[in-house]
C-alpha cells in the first residue's frame, strides 16, 4: 500500500492536503504551515522549523502501526486499535508523527489529520475519515 500526499493550500497557518491510497484519492488532509519550502526533505537556507506549528519536509517515509501511541491510546477513536495508529517512520528534524483526526491546525503538532475540508481552513467527518483508513490499512 502506498500513500501518497499532495498538498494544494500552503497557508500562513496550516496546510491543507489530498490523501491518495494506491493513487486513489483517499481523503484530505490538514498539516501546519509548511517550512521547507525549496522541497528539498530539509530545512535549510533559511527554513526553520517551529517546533509545533511546522509540516513535515517533502519526502518519502515508511509509516508503521506497531506503536502504541501514549499520547492518543485512551482516545475513543485509538482504542479500537489497542493505540496503534499510524506513525511515520524516520522524518527529519521530527519524532512521533502520526495521522490522526483533528479538525484545526491546534490539533496538530507535526502530525497529519485526516477528514474532508468542508470549512476553510478545517477538517469535518475527522474520526469516521480515520476509521475508513484504519480499515484500509487493516486489510
Amino acid at each position: 500500500m502506498k500513500l501518497t500526499l499532495k498538498r494544494i493550500a500552503l497557508k500562513p497557518t496550516y496546510t491543507i492536503g489530498k490523501l491518495y491510497i494506491d493513487d486513489n484519492y483517499f481523503c484530505d488532509t490538514l498539516e501546519d504551515t509548511v517550512r521547507d519550502l525549496n522541497k528539498d526533505g530539509k530545512f535549510d537556507n533559511g527554513e526553520k522549523k517551529i517546533k509545533g506549528k511546522t509540516a513535515i519536509p517533502y519526502g518519502t517515509y515508511e509509516i508503521t502501526t506497531n506503536v502504541v501511541s501514549s499520547r492518543f491510546k485512551n482516545r475513543v477513536w485509538a482504542k479500537p486499535y489497542g493505540g496503534k495508529i499510524p506513525r511515520l517512520i524516520n522524518v527529519p528534524s521530527f519524532d512521533g508523527v502520526l495521522l490522526h483526526p483533528g479538525s484545526s491546525a491546534e490539533d496538530t503538532s507535526g502530525c497529519l489529520l485526516v477528514g474532508k475540508n468542508t470549512i476553510v481552513g478545517r477538517l469535518t467527518d475527522s474520526q469516521k475519515t480515520f476509521h475508513a483508513l484504519m480499515q484500509k490499512i487493516k486489510n
